[in-house]
């Protein structure tokens, strides 16, 4: 900001030597308050929001006489649609039997996912220490009990011995090794 201003004073109008009447540039200013100024010659007048639509309107009296000029009648309209009626709440039909061809072979649907594999004890035990750990935690916070070093122990020790399991437990794709990153199989 200091730099702008710096630049600013050598051109102030005082060190040519042609002072400011800023009591005079302010009378002018509060004068001329309200005032509209003068369209530009040639400038069309502005029309109304509900007039926007209309041709540009032509004088009543021919081209000689611009006093009374009358709106032509309007182009179009627009549509409107009541309150909870309209396009976005338009539904598709449901399909039948004779909207397919001999061709088409109907709609798809999807085969029956297979069951979601059992987790074995250990698994179980480490996602117990891993979710488990930090709500004893927070559950300790939140019912302002004592944080004695057994149950310290416990939600620290459960979290920690619950990611080290699940991590050491994952499984690696090892059995793709021979044929690393050449892209799709046929």
């Amino acid at each position: 900001m200091a730099e702008h201003d710096s630049d600013r004073e050598d051109r102030e109008p005082e060190e040519k030597g042609v002072p400011i009447d800023e009591e005079a540039a302010w009378a002018a200013i509060v004068a001329g308050y309200g005032e509209e100024p003068p369209d530009p010659s040639g400038a069309r007048p502005l029309r109304s929001v509900e007039d926007l639509a209309l041709p540009d309107p032509e004088p009543a009296g021919g081209k000689g006489d611009e006093s009374k000029i009358e709106p032509a009648k309007p182009l179009g309209s627009s549509i409107s649609f009541a309150p909870g009626v309209g396009p976005r709440d338009y539904t598709t039909p449901e399909p039948s039997e004779e909207d397919f061809d001999e061709d088409d072979e109907g709609h798809f649907v999807p085969p029956e996912p297979p069951p979601l594999p059992t987790a074995d004890t250990t698994a179980k035990f480490a996602w117990l220490g891993m979710i488990g750990g930090p709500v004893l935690l927070l559950l300790a916070v939140l019912l302002g009990w004592d944080m004695t070093w057994w149950l310290t122990t416990l939600g620290v020790g459960g979290f920690l011995g619950g990611c080290a399991t699940l991590v050491v437990r994952m499984k690696t794709d090892d059995e793709d090794d021979g044929d690393p990153g050449r892209g799709a199989v046929v």
